[in-house]
């Protein structure tokens, strides 16, 4: 696995981050805000997973997808 900069706070760096982003799961496009590490709980035991915050052009709540479910917008 890749290693990326920890920005602090569960925070990582990324190529996209500032750019314009389509989530691949729910069709949403946005801005990608943030990439963060976070801990969540399985019936197994807690595991990390990487999350991708995504605010939508149209405005309202940031999302939350896989990072492996963005993928870059061009510009327009």
């Amino acid at each position: 696995m890749k290693r990326t900069a920890d920005l602090g706070y569960g925070h990582e760096d990324h190529p996209l981050l500032g750019h314009r982003v389509r989530d691949i799961a729910s069709g949403t496009e946005g801005k990608l805000m943030a990439v963060v590490r976070e801990e969540v709980a399985t019936h197994s035991g807690p595991r990390w997973t990487r999350r991708a915050y995504i605010r939508p052009e149209a405005g309202g709540r940031e999302l939350t997808t896989a990072v492996g479910n963005i993928q870059p917008l061009e510009a327009r």
